[in-house]
């Protein structure tokens, strides 16, 4: 595989833009700012508190953000905030917080939440293999708040649209933040884990209503509370340098392309891509229902799943990387975060027609 063309559908992290590796690498031998690695510079010098306001600026720029929510770079991933949060917001309290549960992660951020309080799973999908997002639901007045999880890397969903609540909706967007616009204040606190669109491994987004941190009136080891974040900058102790530093270059590279509306646009046309060759080839079938389907993680198997493996094989080795499904669940699942081209869709779906042609099997021709 030494000449071969890599195509990389990893669900994360995720494929980085060319010159944002570039820009990183040189960074991380001599930062031009300083003469320094960026990975040896202080968090605390004008240098870097420069690289925070900026990468806070482009934050708050591509998504819009309202001038009463605060920004927040943290450590931990996405799976630190799901105890983070029922520890700020539900612990101590007598409302019950309020979940959705309709994937993998959804679902151990229920079972955080259960050490803190009271949590009612207004809706599941779990009984049908997380195939859907749950529709059907009422969410009491009187909650704490409604957390869901906007898009499901393992089961290929993604909602599309929120429900209307004077409760405060809490929201995981780890895989498709940056993907497409979004309107931030329809939330009071979302979080994403930085290693799918937004940039390396390392670094925790959030963005909170400052009314709603203001809210909480238990105490809270500052370590663990979002107000002691907002207070020292994101920097109450060593921020993720590398990390926040090549999420600021990811960002100016969607800022260049256009924003959120662009590549909004370019990741449809991608989904649609390998999402018309499932259905056309015999071959496939999408794992998640038509209405549910997300744009950033198709999942799909085979109607023959024994010849699986197989295929797994034949598609790496014409550069097809990162397309098996995950551990639990099986199949196949292509990543089409940001920086994906249009071209490696292409290119899996030419691969998926090639095997068809293999073993003989009749593809419907697109008109």
């Amino acid at each position: 595989m030494k000449n071969l063309l890599i195509h990389n559908f990893g669900a994360g992290p995720c494929i980085l833009p060319e010159s944002v590796l570039n820009r990183a690498a040189e960074a991380v031998k001599r930062w031009d700012v300083t003469g320094l690695s960026i990975l040896e510079i202080s968090h605390r010098s004008s240098a870097f508190e420069e690289v925070m306001k900026e990468t806070e600026r482009l934050v708050r720029h591509l998504l819009n953000v309202p001038d009463n929510y605060c920004v927040l770079f943290l450590q931990g991933g996405a799976s630190l905030q799901f105890c983070m949060v029922p520890m700020n917001f539900l612990q101590g309290g007598k409302k019950e917080a309020v979940y959705l549960d309709a994937g993998f992660f959804g679902a151990k951020a229920i079972k955080e939440a259960q050490l803190f309080g009271k949590v009612n799973v207004i809706a599941s999908s779990k009984e049908q293999g997380y195939a859907y997002i749950p529709k059907d639901y009422t969410i009491p007045e009187d909650a704490a708040y409604f957390h869901c999880t906007s898009n499901n890397t393992i089961e290929g969903t993604e909602m599309t649209r929120f429900p209307v609540t004077n409760v405060p909706i809490i929201c995981d967007m780890s895989s498709d933040i940056f993907s497409r616009p979004v309107d931030i204040s329809k939330f009071a606190l979302i979080y994403a884990g930085a290693q799918k669109n937004t940039g390396p491994a390392g670094m925790t987004l959030v963005i909170a209503k400052n009314k709603f941190l203001d809210s909480v009136k238990h105490p809270v080891p500052s370590m663990l509370d979002y107000r002691v974040y907002r207070d020292n900058g994101s920097m109450y102790n060593t921020p993720p340098v590398f990390a926040i530093y090549t999420a600021m270059l990811n960002l100016h590279w969607l800022k260049s392309k256009g924003g959120l509306k662009q590549i909004g646009q370019e990741n449809l046309a991608k989904a649609q891509l390998l999402y018309d060759e499932i259905e056309r080839n015999p071959m496939f079938y999408a794992s998640a229902r038509w209405e549910d389907r997300s744009l950033m993680n198709v999942t799909f198997r085979m109607h023959d799943q024994g010849g699986e493996a197989e295929f797994l094989k034949y598609a790496e080795q014409q550069g097809m990387v990162g397309i098996g499904g995950y551990r639990t669940v099986g199949g196949f699942r292509a990543s089409l975060y940001n920086a994906l081209p249009y071209e490696s869709v292409t290119a899996l779906v030419h691969c998926m027609n090639t095997y068809a042609e293999k073993h003989h099997v009749n593809v419907v021709p697109v008109y």
